[in-house]
């Protein structure tokens, strides 16, 4: 006689996701990763900077005065730092796009994870994509005689100022990425606004030559503050004139602002717009 084959009951198994900062820094390591497969991503911050510091360093160098006649590629040096970390915007903003377009972030609403763990991992994924240029142009300054002047302090607060600046705009970044469908038209939109952006300031050439209306346009820029308050800390280039407007006079000061401002006035917009676009 066989005797009854035995069912067995199956163990429930609780799996229990992990935290916030965990699961923000898997999405930091994703893009780590795919960074490491396309090393050809990494074009923008390693080969596009040493060309713009070569070329205005010593191309247009010559014909760009200094205010106080200092020299010319330690005024710059800050300058094109101020816009490679305003390109942070860029690259959160593509990379989001590029993402919800491929069905990307779709599966990772399938899993138990919250949403916004993407969005902070791509963020910051993206200020360190940014750091690495930071890196790179500073090395290529001192190769072709840039120096820090000021205190190792001072030289901190200035980098701790670019990051500062950088997650501001990452607002901007997120909110156009989520707005708009293709990366074509994300790569539109941006180059329309952050390269006037950067050039209409101080990164590369002083403002006290421009006409009032457009002087008063440059001063009142974010990048103008911080541009100037890294090269007021790292002694890079002399304090704002009498004439100059209030930002550029306490550029520290009005950088933090400027970041705050950008925050609040873009961060309620942006997450509105990505989790309506992730919803769909």
């Amino acid at each position: 006689m066989t005797a009854p084959a035995r069912t067995r009951t199956p163990i429930p198994v609780t799996v229990t996701p992990p935290g916030q900062w965990r699961q923000t820094m898997i999405m930091v390591k994703r893009s780590a990763l795919h960074t490491r497969r396309m090393p050809e991503m990494l074009a923008d911050v390693t080969i596009q900077p040493i060309m713009f510091v070569v070329l205005f360093a010593f191309v247009f160098g010559a014909a760009i005065p200094v205010p106080g006649g200092g020299n010319y590629r330690e005024y710059l040096l800050p300058g094109i730092m101020g816009q490679t970390i305003a390109f942070t915007a860029f690259v959160v903003a593509t990379g989001i796009t590029a993402d919800v377009d491929k069905g990307i972030v779709d599966r990772f609403r399938s899993l138990p994870i919250s949403r916004s763990s993407y969005l902070f991992g791509r963020s910051i994924a993206a200020v360190l994509h940014s750091m690495i240029g930071i890196v790179v142009m500073a090395l290529t300054g001192l190769a072709i005689g840039w120096r820090i002047h000021g205190t190792v302090p001072e030289a901190a607060l200035g980098f701790m100022l670019l990051v500062l600046f950088g997650f501001a705009l990452i607002w901007f970044g997120v909110l156009i990425g989520s707005k708009l469908r293709s990366v074509e038209s994300v790569n539109g939109v941006m180059f329309t606004t952050i390269f006037p952006l950067t050039f209409l300031s101080n990164a590369f050439v002083p403002t006290a030559p421009m006409a009032p209306w457009l002087r008063t346009i440059a001063e009142w820029n974010p990048i103008s503050s911080l541009v100037q308050a890294l090269r007021v800390l790292w002694g890079n280039g002399p304090a704002a004139g009498p004439g100059a407007a209030l930002p550029l006079q306490h550029p520290v000061l009005s950088t933090v602002l400027w970041s705050v401002a950008l925050t609040f006035v873009f961060a309620p917009f942006a997450l509105h717009a990505y989790y309506k676009r992730t919803s769909d």
